[in-house]
């Protein structure tokens, strides 16, 4: 039993010093969450709780350090330990299933990846001027081509679509498309925002473009007809698919300086049809000290994204100006990605 021997209140200095040392080690965390994702530990709790012994069995791992894990995961809701002493799935945990319907199996692996943590790790070489490039010999994209499939298992393209699925439900639901309109999703990777819409908007016809090698390996076959899209390969730099009604752009524009966001934009605004739309979703950065997950992704763009950032209303504003658009409105969609629609100025 613990003796509590000092009942005295910590002052706002002691406090907050606290404070500071359990920040600093948040990346323990995100550790902790890539063990169990890549020993598949989800997936053996779907037939039921079972021991840390029972589960190391499984995993081939060690009993004592995979229970510490689990232990730790535990205070924040993903996996649960029960009177017995036995870990079960959580609804966090759920999401770590390889066949969960909106699994993020494949996205956490590739957010805690050596590169992404190495990138995060060194961030002060970014803030001090090198880049992701000068570092690794090529660009965050050109990486990520060249790697190919992961001795994890997963490629980049797979692991985005993974990292975004839970967003797109909020995107698909928060946003009414008029009937009959042409939707092209602009870097929209495998489609599986795209396949979204189109399963909820049935009078859509959606035009999937990206590069060659990503379209190609497109999942809008899995919407059941093939007469509502088509893909378009290409580069989003020269041009984009001409008489558009609506052009999306999620996780896009943020990859970007505000020069090369200029050149995309205009491209759309140039190949849209009268009275086209352009849809970016991105965080839109609140102002002050106010808590958003997009300033988190903002530092990690530093890393990984030479001139990428999350930005502001304001800065949104200035952007689409300088590409001939006006900012029509922003919608809070329920998630940390708005939907920031823009109309020809």
């Amino acid at each position: 039993m613990i003796e509590h021997k000092n009942d005295t209140k910590l002052s706002e200095s002691e406090t907050a010093g606290l404070f500071l040392l359990e920040r600093s080690l948040d990346y323990v965390y995100s550790a902790a969450l890539r063990a169990v994702a890549l020993l598949g530990v989800a997936d053996h709790l779907v037939d039921g709780p079972k021991t840390a012994a029972e589960l190391a069995q499984l995993t081939e791992a060690d009993e004592s350090s995979l229970y510490r894990v689990l232990r730790l995961l535990a205070t924040k809701e993903v996996f649960r330990q029960n009177e017995s002493g036995q870990f079960e799935l959580t609804d966090t945990a759920q999401h770590l299933r390889t066949d969960a319907p909106s699994s993020l199996r494949s996205g956490v692996l590739w957010v805690t990846d050596e590169v992404m943590w190495g990138s995060i790790g060194e961030i002060v070489r970014n803030v001090r001027g090198d880049t992701f490039k000068k570092i690794h010999g090529k660009n965050f994209f050109e990486y990520w081509k060249e790697r190919g499939v992961s001795s994890d298992g997963y490629d980049f393209h797979f692991a985005y679509d993974s990292f975004s699925n839970k967003e797109n439900e909020f995107l698909v639901r928060n946003y009414d498309f008029p009937n009959g309109a042409t939707v092209v999703d602009v870097g929209g990777n495998l489609g599986a925002l795209l396949l979204g819409i189109l399963r909820r908007n049935p009078t859509l016809y959606g035009i999937l473009f990206d590069q060659p090698h990503v379209v190609n390996r497109n999942r809008l076959g899995e919407l059941g007809d093939d007469k509502r899209w088509e893909i378009a390969p290409g580069d989003f730099f020269k041009s984009v698919p001409n008489n558009g009604d609506f052009y999306m752009l999620k996780y896009v524009i943020h990859d970007w300086n505000d020069e090369d966001c200029i050149r995309i934009l205009r491209n759309c605004r140039e190949a849209m049809a009268p009275g086209g739309r352009v849809l970016v979703m991105d965080p839109v950065i609140p102002p002050g000290n106010t808590p958003h997950i997009g300033k988190l992704l903002d530092q990690l763009l530093i890393g990984v994204c030479e001139g990428g950032r999350e930005r502001t209303e304001e800065e949104f504003h200035r952007l689409f100006a300088r590409a001939g658009l006006r900012l029509n409105r922003i919608i809070d969609t329920g998630c940390h990605i708005s939907i920031i629609e823009a109309v020809a100025d």
